[in-house]
């Protein structure tokens, strides 16, 4: 990572317009703004992460559907390969809704992502399946998945910068846990439906048809979601960064803007490649294992990941309060080293044959990431200037995630069937430590104002 004192003028507040910027936070959104700014991102962000788990979740149902179904591996291998293109898409997301957001503004950004979102959920609840036209099947699932990865790729930078950037300095971390709070109730919502329609179906309704429902509820979720964020005010920070010289239409480019950023850009990949390959193996992968390749009651594991989840929101603000209080940093650090020492005994655990063992490794590995969780987007935020903030948080992110997160349930279950699951606990644990690294050689940035 190159150092940072050449580029520090780029990411941190510029000495030279100290004025501006205190006026800038004098000018606070109101009560109505803040309530209307919590509402908006958090059911739209909830969306998209419902979406993301709701596919992993209902993959072992509907797989057969759209793959040839007389293998049922490969149908399921298959199934999170598309699983792994849609995080593909989110760097493409990132750029053009970052792009849009650093140029007209968080808001409409934020508008047009939900409804691309939207449109991928009730593609997939409506589209036929392999029986019916073939590889045709394959196809609308994989164009559908596209479309959810490209406007994924965008919601969430646009949404925790819009977050970022209406919070009051001194609670930044505890408003901005509100992304993951929401992120994690959209996907227990999908766990809790998940768990609701197995124990009123069954194994075989759910392969048939059942599993159309949540996609087609997440969708018309979406929907509703659009017409909330379209009364939502732009932030106060952007609007005033908005003078003739920032509304130049020779302002950087996204290249450009992200290489004068590059030590933040290059903290952004650090911390997300631990933090997401550690979210989508416990989130993710580990339920779909248990499920798939260990044969373990749906409606049990299904409950154990709600539980998990429920535990998950309720320390997330906690956390966020805990940053704002005795700085980023120390919290990061409790997460990488934390998550990293009980990564093998967890996953130990995690296959010891029962339900509860399933939840109980789950919930533990959970606490920690939500040390990470609640901060990550304030450090984000903190990290970049507002002409390139969406774009500098949202590309790097995107990359990571796709590279590191996309591709976990995948390798963890190709690992585990060809009995090679240590490999991914070591692979795991490294880019742990590479975030502890990161964290180790990044400065504090709690309650700074953005500039």
């Amino acid at each position: 990572m190159p150092p940072t004192p050449a580029p520090r003028p780029a990411i941190g507040p510029s000495s030279d317009q100290p004025a501006q910027h205190d006026a800038t936070h004098d000018r606070r959104p109101s009560k109505n703004d803040r309530r209307r700014a919590l509402v908006g991102t958090g059911l739209g962000n909830a969306l998209e992460w419902y979406d993301w788990q709701a596919y992993g979740i209902f993959a072992p149902f509907f797989a057969q559907q759209f793959f040839n179904p007389h293998n049922e591996l490969s149908a399921l291998l298959s199934t999170l390969a598309i699983f792994a293109i849609g995080f593909l898409m989110r760097p493409v997301g990132a750029v053009v809704f970052g792009r849009l957001a650093d140029r007209r503004g968080r808001r409409l950004a934020m508008v047009t992502s939900i409804a691309l979102g939207a449109a991928g959920s009730l593609i997939i609840g409506l589209a036929p399946t392999y029986a019916d036209i073939g590889a045709g099947a394959s196809l609308i699932l994989l164009l559908a998945r596209l479309t959810q990865g490209l406007a994924h790729g965008g919601e969430l930078p646009s949404s925790q910068t819009y977050l970022a950037e209406t919070a009051p300095p001194e609670h930044r971390g505890r408003w901005t846990s509100v992304i993951y709070v929401s992120g994690a109730s959209g996907m227990l919502t999908a766990a809790v439906l998940g768990t609701g329609l197995s124990s009123l179906f069954g194994t075989d309704v759910l392969s048939a048809w059942g599993w159309r429902v949540p996609f087609i509820v997440g969708g018309l979720l979406g929907i509703y979601a659009l017409f909330l964020r379209r009364r939502l005010t732009e932030t106060h920070i952007f609007t005033k960064n908005q003078t003739p010289r920032n509304a130049d239409p020779q302002r950087p480019s996204v290249v450009r803007g992200i290489w004068h950023n590059r030590a933040a850009a290059g903290r952004v990949i650090g911390l997300t490649a631990g933090f997401t390959i550690a979210y989508q193996a416990w989130t993710t992968a580990a339920p779909a294992y248990a499920i798939s390749v260990m044969k373990l009651n749906s409606t049990a594991v299904l409950l154990a990941e709600a539980v998990a989840l429920g535990v998950f929101i309720a320390a997330l603000p906690l956390c966020g309060s805990l940053s704002d209080r005795i700085g980023r940093r120390p919290v990061l650090l409790t997460f990488a080293l934390g998550t990293a020492a009980l990564f093998y005994p967890l996953t130990r655990l995690s296959r010891a044959g029962a339900a509860w063992q399933l939840g109980l490794a789950m919930v533990i590995a959970l606490l920690f990431i939500a040390l990470i969780a609640s901060v990550a987007p304030a450090v984000f935020a903190e990290l970049f200037p507002t002409e390139v903030r969406t774009t500098g948080t949202g590309v790097p992110y995107a990359i990571a995630v796709a590279l590191f997160g996309g591709t976990t349930p995948y390798l963890q279950t190709w690992l585990a069937s060809i009995h090679a699951q240590s490999y991914f606990t070591g692979y795991a644990i490294a880019l742990l430590l590479l975030c502890a690294l990161v964290v180790l050689t990044s400065p504090e940035t709690r309650a700074k104002p953005l500039t």
